[in-house]
């Protein structure tokens, strides 16, 4: 579906974040985490995570290192740091408001309206 890929989109670098946040893992293990925690419903291509997982390398909100497991062959695995912890719990809070805002759309309702976002 057309929407859920631009949702997921727009939000993978978020997803990676708090898969990390519970330890380092190399990329496969990322998208496979990502995969396992949504029940299966989002898929992580590896043509768009590696390109992701540069991009927050060079924003410093996660460290990559390379490894060779002792069996296999040479991996880079990614760490959350402490900007990236602080960027993932930001995001965070905007995804609840944001989620919050169009439940209430949806269902029709403004009860407890919460400050704009933006």
């Amino acid at each position: 579906m057309d929407t859920e890929r631009e949702l997921l989109k727009g939000n993978m670098s978020t997803l990676v974040l708090a898969v990390l946040r519970d330890g380092p893992l190399h990329g496969y293990a990322i998208a496979r985490e990502i995969e396992r925690r949504s029940g299966s419903i989002l898929s992580c291509k590896e043509g768009t995570l590696y390109p992701l997982l540069h991009a927050l390398e060079q924003e410093r909100l996660v460290t990559g290192e390379w490894q060779r497991p002792v069996s296999g062959r040479e991996r880079r695995v990614y760490e959350l740091t402490p900007a990236g912890q602080a960027a993932l719990n930001e995001r965070a809070r905007t995804w609840d408001r944001f989620a919050a805002a169009i439940e209430r759309v949806i269902r029709g309702g403004a009860e407890d309206a919460a400050p704009a976002l933006g």
